[in-house]
């Protein structure tokens, strides 16, 4: 017992999300304690919820409410660790599993901001939050459309980028959640450019100080010339040519019903790239995906720290069964731990 509580002491604290106390974020974050897999980390929720998961999920694992979130480094072995920030609405475990409540959007807002205020503290090493529910967000009238937006407005508004990545694939992404007319207004140039930097630079956190960046086209065949749409003419590959001054290996643009399968670093495929830069949200994120949800890991990259989380949402359908995979956000524990050490 000494050995284990001292190496759980030893190891950097994650704060971990609840996510919305109606989906599937308590229940995966339940499974994954249950395995041993959550090590020194602090939930960031409700208390009732997170017994209410515990129950929902049939296991017998204590849930611990803590006084302050560096308390959860005095836990021990197997016990969930929460701690409740002030201003949680009142009776969320009582609110009907697979809804959107704007009372549940208001406390899934509340704790990743409290999360990224104990990270910008240095209390913690890395964020892992559990799925939201957009729909819920905006019913509270949060004005972030999610987890990426938010926790960029946390950290002052410094340029941040999505990436999606597992084992095999890696995908940075030039726009994320708006519609896709809006993200066609909002590719330019400097877009492109910052996409690239942040890209280059981020990838050093997991021991790439040179990656091979492949820049997938916007238009069908990229473009073909201009014959398809000329923005890869136009911008595209003029930041590509300016990243490339700037010493960052990137390459194209190439046509994006290609570029994923040649970036991809399987058994006996070699990928010819360490990551893709997509220039809107379906384009890079289908084919990640399609490789394996339950592997996918969402990485926030320019923060000032670390923020993981899994590749998939709430899950209504089955909120509350105790069916909920933590496949994924078992992923994300690794990788936040992975990039916090470095």
């Amino acid at each position: 017992m000494a050995t284990a509580m001292t190496a759980h002491h030893d190891r950097p604290l994650l704060a971990l999300t609840m996510g919305d106390p109606c989906g599937i974020g308590p229940e995966i974050l339940a499974r994954a304690a249950a395995a041993g897999a959550t090590g020194a980390a602090v939930v960031v929720g409700d208390v009732a919820v997170m017994r209410r998961a515990v129950a929902q999920c049939a296991l017998l694992l204590p849930v611990a409410r803590l006084d302050a979130p560096a308390d959860a480094r005095l836990a021990p072995p197997g016990c969930l660790a929460v701690w409740q920030p002030p201003g949680l609405p009142a009776g969320l475990a009582g609110l009907t599993m697979g809804r959107v409540h704007a009372e549940a959007g208001r406390a899934a807002a509340l704790c990743i901001t409290a999360a990224a205020t104990l990270a910008l503290r240095g209390e913690v090493a890395a964020i892992v939050t559990a799925p939201i529910h957009k729909e819920a967000l905006a019913a509270a009238g949060v004005p972030f459309p999610g987890h990426t937006e938010m926790l960029q407005a946390a950290a002052g508004g410094m340029p941040v980028r999505m990436m999606l990545a597992n084992d095999e694939l890696r995908v940075v992404l030039v726009t994320i959640h708006v519609a896709l007319r809006r993200a066609l207004e909002l590719l330019d140039f400097d877009a492109v450019l910052q996409t690239l930097r942040i890209a280059h630079r981020s990838a050093a956190a997991w021991g790439q100080a040179a990656p091979r960046i492949a820049v997938a086209g916007l238009n069908p065949h990229a473009g073909e010339g201009g014959l398809f749409g000329d923005e890869e003419i136009r911008f595209i590959a003029p930041a590509v040519a300016a990243a490339r001054a700037e010493g960052i290996d990137a390459r194209g643009p190439f046509a994006p019903d290609t570029v994923f399968m040649r970036a991809r670093n399987a058994s006996g495929h070699p990928g010819e790239f360490d990551l893709v830069v997509a220039m809107t949200h379906d384009h890079g994120l289908i084919p990640v995906k399609y490789l394996g949800v339950e592997q996918g890991v969402n990485v926030t990259l320019g923060l000032p720290f670390v923020r993981t989380s899994p590749d998939h949402g709430t899950a209504f359908d089955i909120a509350g069964s105790g069916r909920a995979d933590a496949g994924s956000l078992i992923a994300a524990l690794r990788m936040a731990r992975r990039l916090a050490a470095r």
